[in-house]
């Protein structure tokens, strides 16, 4: 291909799982395809993630034994999915269930190795259609060696251990139960030592996902710009035609005969783009995405006529905030364990603290409205200290810069732990005082923590009353401030059925197709399972190569 003004049949924008899996599936159909990434690395936000990606009725599940269907599986989508039209269509949603299953199995086909998350329960498995059992596959533990030492340092940095996203809740009990203990000595001594003792480096969560597509993608000879922004769509006639890049400093235009693909994640870290969409207060500080998610090309796709929709809405969740670094911290199990709870600046619980994630952003934002909740507190006793890590940090062992930076305030009693962060000291202690009568019970009849099977995914069993709930009674007392973080924003283009972009009026915009954080979500503001990110990206990433590779050119 050359590098000056290439014409290619697809371009793909973008280098994460819905990038990739668009450009093999041009590629698979036949067509040239090049993927353009505007940072060093690739992988975008999905390298750095879990990796999982919730795919309804797939036949990893069912060769587990687990049945589920189209029907259950969209019952369960309307039932939890509050926003309709323009992002989550019935089409969208239905293109979404039913294509789901073939996507999984074209991949294997290829050579993509899955495990199914079993027992990852859907996020609202109380509503029709939902699975305790859980619906989402991941990335198979994978020998990333497979892959030439240039591509390996290709790949953006990830999860450093080679651990299921469904192995995550036993592995950080492995300071307090033998299964814990023995799940560690699996991930860490056969998969990390024993794996290197014979020549494999095995990798899971997205560092497995974007591996396995990036050694798809060489077998299929697609070529990968790196450092090669976006600039501007090209068009004739109000048809996408392409796109000016700048490949490492240097203004190319490459002709796309068949149409362009964006899937470059969306803009968590342009601070113009969420002060105008809101929802306020907002950092790009607080967010766990790459530091590729700029927002460009999604502008790229307004320009040229595309419309946009629920920009106010991210993948929301409870986020440290590391004073010394700026370092922010997506908080999942650690919320959920016994001996905490999250408090605004009176002293109060406002959620249910071990909801999804994104569940927990949208009550921290809507409480603010009427009781300062941001930052809010996470407040936690010596036994969730003692028990559990939060971070890197392990049980018994907080590292004195943790204390000495403020990202943990530790005081004897609660009164004083108030005092040193600004809450109100009565509010606090009658609020642990009546958590505690709680976790006595078993029952939290304020928010129903501890109800849903979810909830139990990063509880202690050891806790038989209620797996989620502990007295904050024993000093000493931490407590480290929440804000309302995300792992990406989730509004984007406006895309049909078959991934492509519309104007405000319902028309196509011929050549453009937007999938993953680009476009507005298909999940609209709920997230119904683990993964609920990764695998409507990746579906529709296949649909907009499919589809495209039926252009004519």
């Amino acid at each position: 291909m050359s590098n000056t003004n290439p014409t290619v049949d697809v371009l793909v924008v973008g280098s994460g799982a819905a990038a990739l899996t668009a450009a093999l599936s041009a590629a698979d159909a036949g067509q040239s395809v090049l993927v353009v990434e505007s940072t060093t690395h690739i992988g975008g936000s999905t390298a750095m993630s879990g990796g999982g990606a919730w795919l309804p009725n797939n036949p990893i599940m069912k060769e587990a034994g687990v049945t589920d269907s189209y029907e259950q599986a969209r019952t369960y989508m309307d039932a939890v999915i509050r926003v309709g039209a323009p992002a989550s269509t019935p089409e969208r949603r239905d293109a979404f269930v039913r294509t789901s299953p073939t996507l999984v199995s074209w991949l294997r086909d290829l050579g993509f190795e899955w495990v199914y998350g079993k027992g990852y329960s859907d996020y609202h498995p109380e509503e029709p259609g939902g699975m305790a059992i859980g619906r989402a596959v991941e990335g198979a533990a994978w020998n990333v060696k497979k892959l030439s030492p240039a591509d390996r340092a290709l790949i953006r940095a990830g999860v450093p251990i080679p651990m299921h996203t469904f192995e995550v809740g036993t592995f950080m009990r492995a300071f307090v139960s033998l299964k814990g203990f023995a799940k560690a000595v699996q991930i860490i001594g056969v998969r990390t030592i024993g794996g290197r003792l014979v020549g494999r480096q095995l990798m899971t969560c997205g560092q497995s996902m974007i591996g396995q597509l990036l050694h798809l993608a060489r077998q299929k000879n697609i070529t990968i710009w790196t450092d090669a922004p976006l600039i501007a769509l090209t068009t004739d006639g109000g048809r996408v035609t392409g796109a000016r890049i700048d490949k490492q400093g240097r203004r190319v235009t490459v002709t796309a005969e068949r149409g362009v693909i964006i899937g470059a994640g969306g803009f968590a870290h342009n601070a113009d783009m969420r002060n105008t969409y809101g929802p306020h207060p907002a950092s790009t500080q607080w967010t766990s995405a790459n530091p590729g998610d700029t927002g460009l090309p999604i502008t790229a796709a307004q320009e040229v006529g595309a419309d946009v929709a629920i920009m106010d809405e991210a993948w929301w969740g409870p986020t440290a905030l590391d004073p010394a670094t700026g370092t922010p911290s997506f908080l999942v199990s650690e919320r959920s364990w016994p001996h905490t709870m999250i408090v605004d600046s009176a002293g109060r619980r406002f959620m249910n603290e071990s909801a999804s994630y994104v569940d927990c952003g949208h009550a921290q934002y809507a409480h603010n409205q009427d009781t300062p909740a941001i930052p809010a507190w996470m407040i936690m006793e010596s036994r969730h200290r003692n028990r559990y890590p939060f971070g890197f940090a392990l049980p018994r062992m907080t590292p004195k810069k943790m204390i000495e930076s403020g990202y943990f305030v530790v005081a004897d009693t609660l009164e004083e732990l108030a005092q040193k962060i600004g809450v109100d000291p009565t509010g606090l202690v009658d609020e642990a005082q009546k958590f505690s009568t709680f976790a006595e019970s078993g029952k939290d009849t304020d928010f129903g923590r501890g109800d849903s099977a979810y909830d139990h995914v990063y509880g202690d069993p050891a806790y038989t009353k209620n797996p989620n709930l502990g007295a904050i009674s024993k000093g000493p007392f931490y407590a480290t401030a929440i804000y309302p973080g995300d792992l990406g924003t989730k509004g984007g283009i406006v895309t049909d059925e078959h991934a492509r972009a519309l104007r405000a009026d319902g028309t196509v915009i011929e050549g453009l197709y937007a999938a993953g954080n680009s476009s507005a979500s298909v999940m609209g503001d709920r997230y119904p399972g683990p993964g609920s990110t990764i695998g409507p990206a990746m579906v529709f990433g296949y649909i907009a190569g499919q589809h495209a590779a039926t252009v004519a050119s």
